[in-house]
């Protein structure tokens, strides 16, 4: 009964709160196009694209929210499908950008927009479903999804499961509710012992808390496009270089990131910076400050081979920059000269590649911490970027030791996605106590 009108007042209170930031996602849809796509699909309607399992085929719905979890668990799908062929593996995600790349990884039959946290929106995926088991990536707490799905039936397991620096005091301050909706997790599956000790004083009980790794750790390299080579060859053919890759930058980076290019352009007439803004909608404010600072440059959509000596070229494309570090002098990885909280180190390093981060990386504490104590990354403040590159650039023998200490790091840590799928095997096939 008081389960039941948690339930009913979150589900008013979600209600109002969406009805009173309407405004706010109209504009983002008329401005931006975001959230427009799929919005039949958050609200229940399964599309006609879905390939349906049989009444007697089992299912494992997999969710993950975005690019980055849609590649983290890329492992694990294959690992799971291997140990359990007879089952269908079904992928949901929240944003479009992963969306489009779930589709292409794991067929379009098989994926679909994560319905939005009502009984209405959820009950027709579960209905036609029937999963065995849900594998949410990452830490996505909907209360509605997490009861509904307990009381279907199905197996619950929260995977590569983290507690970031920033949501810990919201988690924190809301333990109490957060508890009532983590009693139907049947499983948490840590990055860390901080971050299992973390999920632990949030609620989830200690017995089924493990720590089996980072995921982000197994996934290989990507294949690389046909952009790698064509820009390998200008480069080579042009003479141009030193080249600085810097990827998933954010508003209020990209004019830091400029000047330093400026400085080092200085000493490196023929370098190039390769410039990956995280957001696809900033694209153009990006290209409009690249003009407004009169800086000499080429959107990769409309490259042709053109050379890029001295200049920039502003990646405009999705699913390019993970290859394009394989390219980099130097890397810079965003979201961390501003508070942003960071972006993930791991695909440059699987490159060997020099890294470099501002110092706010709080949302990747652990694996910045990691290669920082093994001398594996340089951390910067704005100030100071220009000077650090500069110094990389003039040693190559540390800029090299400093890129293999990196690779080394990230072979040291593998095994994850083994673990966690070992885990989700036995959690499928023991009897629910």
């Amino acid at each position: 009964m008081i389960s039941s009108l948690y339930s009913f007042f979150y589900s008013v209170a979600l209600g109002v709160g969406m009805l009173a930031s309407l405004p706010y996602w109209l504009f983002q849809m008329a401005r931006h196009g975001k959230y427009r796509t799929g919005l039949a699909e958050r609200l229940g309607w399964l599309p006609s694209r879905l390939q349906l399992p049989g009444k007697r085929e089992p299912v494992i719905w997999v969710h993950a929210v975005s690019v980055g979890e849609v590649v983290t668990v890329a492992g694990l799908l294959e690992e799971l499908q291997r140990r359990f062929p007879q089952h269908r593996i079904f992928v949901s995600t929240t944003t479009d950008t992963g969306q489009a790349l779930a589709r292409k990884r794991f067929g379009e039959e098989n994926v679909f927009y994560f319905p939005m946290d009502f009984a209405f929106a959820i009950r027709p995926y579960l209905q036609a479903l029937r999963p065995q088991m849900v594998v949410i990536a990452e830490t996505e707490f909907w209360p509605n999804f997490m009861r509904l799905t307990h009381a279907s039936g199905a197996r619950i397991a929260v995977v590569n499961a983290r507690i970031s620096d920033r949501s810990w005091p919201s988690y924190r301050r809301f333990r109490g509710l957060l508890r009532r909706v983590l009693v139907n997790v049947d499983l948490f599956l840590a990055q860390t012992q901080e971050d299992a000790e973390r999920l632990q004083d949030i609620g989830a009980s200690a017995e089924r808390v493990r720590v089996t790794g980072n995921m982000k750790f197994d996934i290989p390299a990507p294949a690389p496009p046909a952009i790698v080579e064509s820009l390998r060859k200008s480069i080579a053919a042009s003479g141009a270089g030193p080249v600085l890759v810097c990827g998933s930058t954010v508003d209020g980076e990209e004019p830091l990131l400029l000047k330093a290019f400026e400085n080092l352009l200085v000493q490196h007439p023929r370098a190039v910076m390769i410039l990956a803004p995280r957001h696809p909608e900033r694209f153009p404010a990006v290209a409009a400050l690249l003009d407004h600072m009169s800086i000499r440059f080429r959107k990769r959509s409309v490259w042709h081979s053109e050379p890029l000596t001295g200049g920039v070229l502003l990646l405009d494309t999705i699913g390019e920059l993970a290859a394009l570090y394989a390219l980099a002098d130097i890397a810079f990885v965003g979201g961390s000269l501003v508070p942003r909280g960071g972006h993930n180190i791991i695909e440059p390093a699987q490159y060997g590649v020099a890294t470099v981060v501002g110092n706010h990386t709080e949302n990747f504490r652990d694996i910045v911490s990691l290669f920082q104590s093994r001398d594996a990354v340089r951390i910067v403040g704005p100030a100071e970027l220009p000077l650090v590159l500069l110094e990389l650039l003039a040693n190559d023998m540390e800029r090299r030791a400093l890129g293999q200490r990196a690779a080394e790091t990230m072979r040291s840590q593998t095994g994850a996605t083994a673990r966690t799928a070992d885990e989700l095997q036995k959690l499928l096939t023991e009897p629910r106590t």
